[in-house]
């Protein structure tokens, strides 16, 4: 096959994003195909026993078994890993199985993590009630203060970790400022990059340590399929989370890869479209007399916009907006949309609508989502690809409605 660097043994490090997305990590069979190959096996054979017994020694390269390794797998990783800046990246088979794996293989019994308040409910899950069962002590605090921080990290610190923007409120977290104080007492940063997409924000640069994704949402685009990955040092991909994931067995399947990698194609393209789109939805329903609060950090009143500017090179394509009137008018809102779908996926090439105190969120108690900012008016909207003029037509309709 073609060398891995981007095919041909072409050097990829002057290649700019959009190349990267579309060829880097591609791995041509002896057929020469265009499209990426995909490998739907599960086992692979070797010329004869010495070879065998060499690869599973790792002094042969090449692949033993796809649980562990898979060609098409594998593309996904070093493309992700192109474009992340990162040394080296595993895939998994959804997004909050990249973010159980980063955290779980490096956690052990007497560690500490500490978490933003304002995360995903099965990322809040796992920091509260998974990990302390085996004796990793877990502290949340709130993400938008650096004293907080400073206050829970301490040296038996092992793992900071964050989202941000954050769901679905879209708060936001300094992460340089967070990179600093956990470095300062040797802990690793974990960033959920999941809202901004490798293309508006890169943690990494800005002090991170290891970034997830769930590949489901913005990378594939279009619904068709899970997926996760977790990006960074080789030293950690290697030693760490590659064997967690080798014996726990969560892999990606061949085929989901393959989609994933025609996903990465035309990211940057559809990126900039939800950014056009969201920022003009949220001018809509900024200036309507029945939205109570609107939340947007590419707006000047978003409170955080500021950061937002420093970390961030858009917006994004997620708002969060209240209408006037409680639970009982934004039920009315949802369901007077006419194009816009109710669903608790985000990222999609669809324009997607969802009450967060109901659904993503529902578990956790009245007094968390009220602290969170999650209130029973808060509707979080994933802005798609159509005609803008559509959505905010569809949007001010069901205002009306809703009033």
């Amino acid at each position: 096959m073609d060398d891995a660097s981007g095919g041909k043994g072409k050097n990829t490090q002057g290649w700019r994003l959009a190349t990267r997305m579309v060829r880097g990590a591609t791995q041509r069979s002896p057929y020469g195909e265009t499209s990426e190959a995909l490998f739907l096996n599960s086992g692979f054979t070797y010329e004869n026993a010495e070879a065998a017994e060499a690869r599973f020694k790792g002094e042969q390269p090449g692949f033993v078994y796809s649980r562990y390794e898979n060609p098409t797998v594998r593309m996904f990783e070093q493309r992700m890993a192109l474009i992340e800046g990162a040394e080296d990246a595993r895939a998994t088979a959804s997004g909050m199985a990249a973010v159980n794996a980063a955290l779980t293989c490096q956690l052990r019994a007497g560690d500490e993590i500490v978490c933003s308040r304002a995360v995903f409910g099965s990322i809040a899950y796992i920091v509260n009630d998974l990990l302390p069962r085996f004796g990793v002590k877990s502290t949340m605090v709130d993400g938008t203060d650096l004293a907080q921080w400073e206050a829970a990290i301490t040296p038996r610190t092992r793992v900071v970790f964050l989202e941000t923007p954050a769901n679905p409120t879209l708060e936001l977290v300094d992460i340089a400022a967070v990179a600093a104080l956990a470095h300062r007492h040797g802990a690793r940063l974990v960033i959920d990059n999941v809202f901004a997409t490798p293309v508006l924000q890169k943690p990494l640069e800005l002090g991170a340590d290891i970034v997830v994704y769930s590949a489901t949402k913005h990378i594939d685009g279009q619904g068709r399929c899970l997926g996760g990955i977790v990006l960074g040092p080789k030293s950690f991909i290697e030693d760490e989370l590659a064997p967690y994931l080798k014996h726990t067995g969560p892999a990606l399947s061949p085929f989901n890869a393959w989609v994933l990698l025609k996903g990465l194609e035309t990211l940057e393209l559809r990126v900039a479209r939800h950014v056009s789109n969201a920022a003009s939805v949220a001018d809509a329903l900024a200036a309507h007399p029945q939205v109570a609060k609107l939340i947007y950090p590419g707006r000047p009143d978003h409170p955080q916009h500021a950061l937002a500017r420093r970390q961030m090179s858009a917006g994004g394509g997620m708002i969060a907006f209240a209408p006037k009137g409680g639970k009982a008018a934004a039920f009315r809102f949802l369901n007077a949309l006419k194009i816009i779908d109710i669903s608790n996926n985000l990222g999609d090439a669809k324009s997607l609508v969802t009450h967060p105190a109901t659904t993503t969120h529902q578990r956790l108690s009245e007094e968390e989502r009220a602290r969170l900012g999650i209130s029973d008016d808060l509707l979080r909207l994933s802005v798609g690809l159509e005609d803008p003029r559509d959505l905010i037509e569809d949007l001010l309709q069901a205002l009306e409605n809703a009033s």
